[in-house]
């Protein structure tokens, strides 16, 4: 019976294909060095580990083993592409065109006089599968829930972030072409291009996940990859208390500051839950209210109803059509919104997002890239700055001062653990000096000998400036939650 996935040429004969090696069970490892499997990875190490002579042979009949298995993929890859009828696969289910691949590979490596036991076999299937339908060796990565982030440095070196901690993988990509191919796959998706003229580009891969790339020649060593996974859980309040990022206490307060509409700026480094913890305090926002979203790459998860987003988008070839996210915001202001949320201020959006705030859009929150709130405050002084608006140094502090009420500091510490460090209110002006008062913060106390720090929340003992507003609004907070421990 005629395949509904094949070509229709493909009963032609296929010229003949250089002779690949036998993969024979036999050239198995001995079990007592056992070959890794997809995705298994072992710690960054800061120097090498002395090998058996043992050890070594075993590696080198697993090193010659997997470049057989990468011979054949490849192989295998080119004739799929030339029987395979690709206009019929976005309507194949998955079991469907799992078999068409089986009996395809099953032909060919009968053709080549290639024998593989059931486990080289059933793998190879899947990797051929996912270099069909998905994103080749990356795909047994984005599916470990265990991962957050996924690095590729060139195509043979690819980091995971597993609890804070960067791990080396034993998966690698045949060459550098492989590997262009698969990010040319990644950004067509989302209608981006990335080359020699545009070699970065930011998309968002199917899933959700946020994707960065740089491709040579700006990548000196081969194409750099950066995925930050998305969660397909959406994570609340009360499920970052049980994760240990902040209090109950703390959350009693969150709660009251973005239900009274305090405008509020999460801070924090890269991988350090800026996201995460914008995305749990907009549970707190009324259904009732109509929120407007903007960000380079779409990755917020609000929970409310009334919600719109709106994305960024770069130049095309001709270097136009570009839409800034100072574009969407200025359009998001006539758009009615009760409540405006920046994904992150970078730029010179920021005089948008402090006129926004200080003109009835109370309630609203974005991130930025700063160490403590000392240092929001100054990064977002200089982002005034750089936006080309020429005004006194007092006037900028006036505006920044009216328009952000809290500023909450997210840390990711030397253990891989996150922590909501600092939450920070602005009070005014003393003099050119905004005024600030920090109501909790994380205290380090040592270090556990497994390297996981030792620490706790504690409230300073300084009472809300905004207590009266709480109360006013129907949150009348206990005076206990302000008072320190002992």
């Amino acid at each position: 019976m005629f395949s509904r996935f094949k070509k229709p040429d493909s009963a032609t004969p296929r010229p003949a294909t250089a002779p690949v090696t036998q993969a024979s069970p036999t050239a198995r490892p001995a079990a007592a060095a056992p070959a890794p499997k997809p995705g298994m990875t072992r710690p960054v190490s800061g120097g090498a580990v002395p090998r058996s002579p043992a050890e070594v042979a075993a590696q080198d009949k697993e090193k010659k083993r997997k470049d057989r298995m990468q011979e054949l993929k490849t192989e295998l890859h080119k004739r799929l592409l030339e029987n395979l009828n690709l206009a019929a696969l976005e309507h194949a289910s998955e079991q469907s065109l799992k078999q068409e691949i089986a009996s395809i590979t099953s032909e060919a490596l009968d053709e080549m006089s290639v024998a593989l036991n059931k486990d080289d076999r059933a793998q190879l299937n899947q990797e051929l599968y996912d270099e069909v339908m998905g994103l080749g060796p990356l795909e047994p990565l984005l599916k470990d829930e265990t991962i957050n982030d996924i690095l590729v440095n060139g195509p043979n070196r690819i980091f995971v972030e597993r609890a804070g901690k960067l791990e080396l993988t034993d998966i690698t990509f045949k060459n550098e072409r492989h590997l262009l191919r698969i990010i040319d796959k990644i950004v067509s998706a989302v209608g981006r291009r990335v080359d020699e003229s545009n070699p970065y580009c930011d998309a968002r891969l199917a899933d959700g996940s946020r994707f960065n790339c740089m491709v040579p020649p700006v990548a000196v060593d081969g194409s750099l990859v950066s995925i930050r996974k998305f969660k397909k859980e959406k994570l609340g309040i009360h499920d970052l208390v049980k994760f240990g990022a902040f209090t109950d206490e703390m959350a009693l307060y969150l709660q009251a500051a973005v239900s009274t509409r305090l405008n509020i700026i999460v801070s924090g480094g890269t991988g350090s839950g800026k996201t995460t913890t914008l995305n749990a305090l907009s549970s707190f926002i009324d259904n009732r209210e109509r929120v407007l979203t903007i960000e380079d790459t779409a990755e917020l998860q609000l929970q409310q109803v009334h919600v719109g987003r709106m994305e960024s988008r770069p130049p095309n070839v001709e270097g136009k059509g570009a839409v800034t996210q100072r574009d969407c915001l200025r359009n998001a202001l006539r758009m009615r919104p009760d409540r405006i949320i920046v994904g992150e201020t970078r730029g010179e959006e920021v005089i948008d997002m402090l006129q926004a705030m200080n003109t009835g859009h109370d309630g609203s929150m974005t991130t930025i890239h700063a160490n403590s709130a000392r240092d929001g405050i100054s990064r977002l002084e200089n982002m005034v700055a750089m936006a080309g608006i020429e005004m006194p140094l007092k006037a900028v502090r006036s505006q920044i001062a009216s328009a952000v009420n809290l500023i909450v500091q997210a840390s990711r510490l030397q253990d891989g653990s996150r922590r909501m460090t600092s939450v920070t209110e602005i009070t005014g002006m003393e003099g050119e000096v905004i005024s600030m008062q920090e109501i909790f913060r994380y205290e380090r106390l040592g270090v556990e000998p497994n390297g996981k720090i030792i620490g706790r929340f504690n409230a300073t003992g300084v009472r809300s400036h905004y207590s009266d507003r709480f109360r006013q609004w129907g949150y009348d907070l206990p005076a206990s939650i302000y008072e320190p421990l002992i």
